[in-house]
């Protein structure tokens, strides 16, 4: 490691810590202006993140929005991912006994049900949309204490730090490395577990490729290895921030699917549940975020400037492309 990304390193730490003491003293209505105040300062500064955010909408949307509509839904991305961050800080606040003050739910009642009479586990899914850190603290407040796995920082003092935030409602967090086997005893166990299912991953790690806004995706096929071996719930989950500082989560009813799928066919059920609620509402989902790392070669489809071909890509493409081979339950 070079002398400067030490240095690059330790001063985002520092800048992490001073967020994490800091932000949970503010009142409410501070954080949120403070949340706005960084990301005009970030949707500036940022300019890579702000070019991928406008090939992204324009390679999802083609010519929905003008580019004046563009730019008001990358801005808008920018402030719902500084709010997100600054809340997951500001949830120190939170507790059992106080939590539906910030957050409203619904459909948790009818998921709690249906958890209980079929004694399944549970897969909790979330894409970059709204507040997911939110989203993941309210089951843990709720009384259903969730492993969660979370990509690891590129700086590794970060980790520690964002981990002690997420898991202050009861959950466990753990990296997505090696988490498979983990996983799996817990679900089997009827234990819940819960996940970012638009993660972009490199096609050699426990990936397959899916479709989303008619382009090819490289994501995790970990809840779809759960489901299948396991027979846990698929719940996909929505969240809204609202204007006066709460935020209400939505857990929609479980992703269902049939005998003989393959994983690649669970992973892109469970994106077709979730595409709908991006469409609905872009300006709430992540887009200076690189969904789409990856374009097969020869594709007529019109890609992200920063998307490349990859042979290794093209690899996990062909074997995701076979025909799906009926399996037995775990």
């Amino acid at each position: 490691m070079t002398p400067w990304k030490r240095f690059r390193f330790r001063l985002e730490e520092l800048g992490c810590r001073c967020l994490a003491w800091s932000i949970p003293k503010l009142p409410r209505f501070v954080c949120l202006r403070l949340g706005n105040f960084l990301a005009g300062l970030a949707y500036r500064l940022d300019g890579r993140g702000r070019a991928a955010a406008f090939s992204n909408l324009e390679c999802a949307f083609g010519n929905r929005f003008s580019n004046s509509e563009r730019e008001e839904i990358v801005r808008a991305s920018y402030r719902n991912f500084a709010r997100t961050m600054l809340d997951l800080f500001w949830a120190r606040n939170l507790t059992t006994s106080n939590f539906t003050r910030w957050i409203e739910l619904e459909g948790f009642e009818a998921f709690s049900a249906r958890l209980a009479e079929e004694g399944r586990g549970s897969i909790m899914m979330c894409v970059h949309q709204g507040n997911w850190e939110w989203a993941s603290l309210a089951t843990g407040f709720l009384g259903l204490p969730t492993t969660i796995v979370a990509e690891n920082f590129k700086n590794p003092r970060l980790t520690s730090i964002f981990s002690r935030s997420r898991e202050i409602s009861g959950h466990t967090i753990i990296a997505q490395e090696n988490s498979i086997l983990r996983l799996l005893k817990i679900a089997k166990r009827r234990g819940q577990t819960g996940m970012l299912i638009d993660l972009s991953l490199p096609p050699t790690q426990a990936a397959t490729v899916i479709e989303a806004f008619g382009m090819k995706m490289c994501v995790p096929l970990l809840h779809a290895v759960l489901a299948d071996r396991a027979n846990a719930m698929l719940i996909p989950v929505e969240t809204h921030p609202l204007p006066d500082g709460r935020c209400r989560v939505i857990a929609h009813p479980p992703v269902e699917i049939e005998a003989g799928q393959s994983l690649q066919q669970i992973a892109q059920r469970c994106w077709d549940a979730m595409e709908p609620i991006v469409r609905e509402r872009p300006d709430l989902y992540l887009w200076p975020y690189k969904h789409f790392r990856y374009k097969p070669n020869g594709t007529a489809q019109t890609y992200p400037s920063y998307a490349n071909a990859s042979g290794k890509f093209e690899k996990l493409l062909k074997a995701v492309s076979q025909p799906a081979v009926v399996r037995a339950k775990a």
